[in-house]
C-alpha cells in the first residue's frame, strides 16, 4: 500500500494508539487521530482530531475515500481471578474492546469497498498466545477480536480489503504503567503466592520494554505490506512469542506455558 489516502485510528488520544497516528501522519496518510475526548488531542498536528467513542454509536462517523482503519482503542481492568471477576467488568471489557471494535468495523466495510479496498488493522495483545493467569477477561476479549478478524479477512478479501492483526508485547504507555503493580489477585488469599510468582516474573522482562513510537513503526510497516501475514508482533517479546506459536505444536505450547506458571 501506498502511504497515501485517509486513516482513522480510535483511541489515538495516548499510548500505541497516538504513537500510531504520528506515524501514519509522518508517512503521508491523511489521518484522523478518533478519541472520546479531542481536548486530549488538542496537541497533535498535521492531522485532523475528531471526537469518537466506540461504545456510543452515535459519535461514529467515517470518512468518505477511507483506506486505513486502526482499531486500537481497548480498556482493561484489575486482574483477577475469574471466580472473582465481576460481570461488570467482563460486560465493560467487551463492549469497548469487542462490540466497539465491530460497530466502528462494519461501518467502514463499505466505504472502503466503494474505495476499491484499503486496511483493516485490529490491535489485539500477544497475551493471547499463553495462559497467563488472571488476564482471563482481557484476553477473552482480545481472542474474540482474533476470531472476528479471521472470519472478516475471508469475506472482504474479495473487495481488496485486507485484515491484520496486530498483538503487541510490553509496550511503554499509560496503560503499562498503570497495571505495574502486583496482581489485585493477591488479595485472594489462595491466589496470593501465585500472584506473587508472576509480579516476581514480570521485573525480569522490563528491559524488554519497548518504546511506543517504536512499535507505532512497525505497525505502520504491517499496514503497508500488501503481501505479509495476517498476525504481526509489534516488539522483539511479541515477535518472538508469535514465532514460537507459530513454531511449536499449539497443544505442546501450552502445556509449557502452564507448567511455567504452576
Amino acid at each position: 500500500m501506498e502511504p497515501k489516502g485517509t486513516a482513522v485510528v480510535t483511541g489515538a488520544s495516548r499510548g500505541i494508539g497516538r504513537a500510531v497516528a504520528i506515524e501514519l501522519a509522518a508517512r503521508g496518510f491523511e489521518t484522523v487521530a478518533s478519541m472520546r475526548n479531542p481536548a486530549d488531542g488538542a496537541d497533535l498536528s498535521g492531522m485532523r482530531v475528531e471526537r469518537l467513542d466506540v461504545t456510543d454509536p452515535s459519535t461514529i462517523a467515517l470518512p468518505e475515500g477511507l483506506r486505513v482503519l486502526v482499531n486500537n482503542a481497548g480498556v482493561e481492568s484489575d486482574n483477577l481471578p475469574v471466580e472473582h471477576m465481576p460481570i461488570e467488568s467482563w460486560q465493560r471489557l467487551f463492549a469497548t474492546n469487542v462490540f466497539g471494535l465491530v460497530e466502528v468495523t462494519k461501518r467502514a466495510v463499505p466505504i472502503m469497498r466503494a474505495a476499491g479496498g484499503g486496511v483493516i488493522c485490529n490491535v489485539t495483545s500477544s497475551s493471547t498466545l499463553a495462559p497467563v493467569p488472571f488476564l482471563g477477561t482481557y484476553r477473552a476479549s482480545k481472542a474474540a477480536v482474533t476470531a472476528i478478524g479471521e472470519s472478516l479477512a475471508a469475506e472482504v478479501a474479495q473487495f481488496g480489503i485486507r485484515v491484520i492483526e496486530i498483538m503487541p508485547g510490553p509496550i511503554e504507555t499509560d496503560m503499562l504503567a498503570a497495571s505495574d503493580r502486583p496482581p489485585a489477585a493477591a488479595e485472594h488469599v489462595e491466589y496470593r503466592e501465585l500472584a506473587e510468582r508472576l509480579w516476581e516474573g514480570r521485573q525480569g522482562i522490563r528491559d524488554a520494554y519497548t518504546p511506543a513510537d517504536e512499535a507505532a513503526r512497525r505497525i505502520v510497516d504491517a499496514i503497508c505490506d500488501d503481501h505479509g501475514p495476517l498476525r504481526y508482533g509489534c516488539d522483539d517479546l511479541s515477535v518472538g512469542m508469535l514465532a514460537g506459536w507459530n513454531g511449536t505444536d499449539n497443544a505442546q505450547w501450552v502445556r509449557g506455558m502452564l507448567r511455567s506458571f504452576s
